[in-house]
């Protein structure tokens, strides 16, 4: 669209692309699809971004446990907030290990909204392990991508032949 007067950037006799366009990736947009435009530059970065908040997010929670030592607040708190955080990641981990092959349930993720948000730490070090062989997310978006292909191809393909000629069965 132009920027000007929301006008279309195709001339009017022109026809759009006709077919699914693929869905945009977070950090990554539509170079998924033929890996272009600095796809693998891009998922070096979000691998090493990612591998960076997970070592500035442990810094921070060590300051956190340093603080409930200041705090005295004794043996079992502490044990308690590091097998919480443990625990937590361990689940964040799996669900977003998951979420990269299947769409998750809105309702479930709903729920879950609190666990993963205590287990930021296994959430992004799924991220990265993911970006060390495709952009988290790329198989399942790939996936459901080629099945629209299909099945816009199937809608569209035109039958050869006059059907009201077709022979009769007797």
């Amino acid at each position: 669209m132009s920027d000007e007067n929301g006008t279309p950037d195709t001339p009017a006799g022109s026809t759009a692309p006709a077919g699914p366009r693929p869905e945009p990736l977070r950090f990554f947009g539509t170079t998924w699809v033929h890996h272009d435009d600095g796809y693998p530059a891009r998922r070096v970065a979000a691998g090493a971004g990612s591998l960076v908040a997970v070592a500035v997010s442990c810094l921070v929670l060590r300051f956190a446990y340093q603080g409930l030592q200041i705090a005295e607040s004794g043996t079992f708190v502490s044990l308690l907030v590091v097998v919480m955080f443990a625990v937590c990641s361990a689940l964040a981990f799996r669900h977003t290990w998951d979420g990269f092959t299947k769409r998750p349930d809105p309702e479930r993720q709903a729920s879950l909204r609190g666990l993963l948000a205590i287990g930021f730490v296994g959430s992004l070090l799924a991220y990265f392990f993911r970006s060390l062989t495709e952009a988290p997310g790329e198989r399942l978006h790939r996936q459901e991508y080629e099945r629209a292909r299909e099945q816009f191809a199937r809608r569209t393909t035109r039958r050869s032949g006059n059907p009201s000629k077709k022979r009769r069965r007797a």
